[in-house]
């Protein structure tokens, strides 16, 4: 068992409206229901059922699935309870259905299609969530900000150039989603428990109707091993997720608690609060909402790694269907919450410049203009510019206010007695550019960068891998869903057989 908590968040994680099929989740007993309408339709084509016996199957199946989708109606999570519905539906002649399965490969098979929507699910979320992040990215490219390491401003940067860093993270959450969701959607039907059976299951035609594109190929892998590794995979990416949401709500919170930050969040409604007791306080309950929710995705990310801890294969610990749905509802809290709060930012390119104007995160630029335009060792250069700094901050000057005569005094001073020029290379004007924060970020060269031209090719990248990724997500929708489509139609043949029976066989009135 897990916590209370994740036994709160199972209640809303498990049901899942498929696309067209409103009002329907997609729990385990749908799924079940689902299977054994395949292997009625499979198993009569293929001589594994009398076809006399197939539409009074068909109609109590249909009866069990129509009782569990009323309000209040009984909807097993398990085929020993399932079972006996059908039973009382069409008689113990329908468990002939159950010839070559078993509760471990059924299961298995539920456990892979209900992880496989909540990973598209989480898909869509994380493409959303994307998507905000590089518009945002696109209308910030020119705002120029301070960027910081080791929780000290360090270096000017491009607002949006740190924003498509963040996107670039999700993005390969995004690939990790879908190279799990590769090994998620495979079909353990027909594996029955551990080596499978001496029925002839159409195990490949099971998992087209499924919505499966490939079986699993090893019985024993089916149910004993990959369905173990699943939810442990599918935490680590919920765990990934998390830890990116973290990072960027802690630089913001880092950024809030400044007495005048360039960057807040929108003031009331769900995004601030004004404090109890302190009247000038607006203390971000977004902001926290949002770390809150990372960090109980992170505490559910790491259970199944746990519970599948020296265990014996194939034992149940970690493959609660309603627990792993949790898991990953809770990722897709996370990105929503991160979504709001970057809807509610409130950007101040002025304030951001100020602030790297009374600081020194521009010196670097001085050591790498004396080495690329005067040939000077980037240590000699390096050095040069951290006794301007220290200079400067001894005498509280700011950068742009830096006397040109003292820096060339400096410059005398480091370099003295060595081969190097003696009198500082750099114009006053250089000097001035090199200490310019917009300068300085405009004029970036390397592949990445936030100069202009770059942001502006990897913005267009990015969009591209957004449409590519809903794309995906929509094929694999599309794929499920044209599956479940045929499977009720072909399955609704069964059902016609059975109606056109009943009313064969219904008393006529005398005439």
């Amino acid at each position: 068992m897990r916590t209370p908590l994740l036994s709160l968040l199972c209640l809303s994680a498990i049901a899942y409206a498929a696309p067209g099929v409103a009002e329907t989740p997609r729990d385990e007993f749908f799924w079940l229901g689902e299977m054994n309408k395949a292997t009625l339709v499979i198993n009569t084509d293929e001589g594994l059922i009398e076809k006399s016996m197939a539409p009074g199957f068909a109609a109590g199946i249909e009866k069990v699935i129509e009782d569990g989708n009323k309000e209040g109606g009984k909807r097993p999570s398990t085929v020993i309870t399932f079972e006996p519905l059908m039973i009382k539906a069409a008689g113990s002649e329908i468990t002939l259905l159950h010839a070559g399965r078993s509760s471990q490969d059924m299961h298995a098979t539920y456990r892979a299609a209900i992880l496989r929507d909540g990973l598209l699910d989480l898909a869509q979320q994380l493409q959303d969530t994307s998507t905000t992040l590089v518009n945002l990215a696109e209308k910030n490219a020119a705002t120029i900000v301070p960027n910081y390491t080791n929780g000290v401003a360090a270096q000017p940067n491009s607002y949006g150039h740190y924003l498509l860093g963040h996107a670039a993270g999700l993005r390969r959450d995004a690939q990790r989603i879908r190279e799990a969701y590769a090994r998620v959607d495979r079909s353990a039907m027909g594996t029955t428990v551990l080596n499978g059976t001496s029925w002839p299951l159409n195990r490949e035609r099971m998992a087209h109707y499924l919505g499966f594109p490939r079986i699993v190929d090893n019985a024993y892998d089916a149910a004993q091993i990959s369905s173990m590794e699943h939810p442990v995979e599918a935490g680590a990416i919920v765990m990934s997720i998390a830890l990116h949401t973290g990072h960027f709500i802690e630089d913001l919170l880092t950024q809030y608690a400044q007495p005048r930050p360039w960057i807040l969040l929108q003031e009331g409604g769900d995004n601030t609060y004004v404090s109890s007791a302190m009247p000038q306080k607006r203390n971000p309950g977004l902001l926290n909402r949002t770390r809150s929710s990372a960090s109980t995705a992170l505490t559910l990310a790491l259970g199944p790694a746990i519970q599948a801890h020296n265990i014996t294969p194939g034992m149940p610990d970690p493959k609660s269907a309603k627990a792993n749905s949790a898991m990953v509802a809770s990722a897709i809290k996370a990105l929503k919450n991160w979504d709001d709060v970057m809807k509610a930012l409130v950007v101040s390119p002025d304030r951001a410049l100020e602030e790297l104007n009374s600081d020194w995160t521009a010196s670097q630029e001085l050591a790498d203009s004396l080495m690329r335009n005067h040939g000077l060792p980037f240590r000699i250069g390096h050095h040069f510019a951290s006794e301007v700094v220290s200079y400067a901050k001894k005498n509280n000057i700011k950068p742009l206010d830096f006397p040109y005569a003292q820096a060339q005094r400096i410059y005398a001073e480091t370099v003295h007695g060595s081969a190097y020029p003696q009198t500082l290379p750099m114009t006053e004007e250089g000097f001035k550019a090199a200490l310019d924060p917009v300068s300085i970020v405009n004029h970036r060269a390397t592949t990445g960068g936030p100069q202009p031209a770059e942001m502006k090719r990897m913005i267009a990248d990015a969009r591209k891998d957004l449409a590519e990724q809903q794309t995906w997500i929509d094929a694999r929708h599309g794929y499920i869903d044209a599956a479940l489509k045929q499977l009720d139609a072909d399955f609704q043949k069964l059902l016609d057989a059975s109606n056109n029976s009943s009313q064969e066989n219904k008393p006529t009135d005398a005439a």
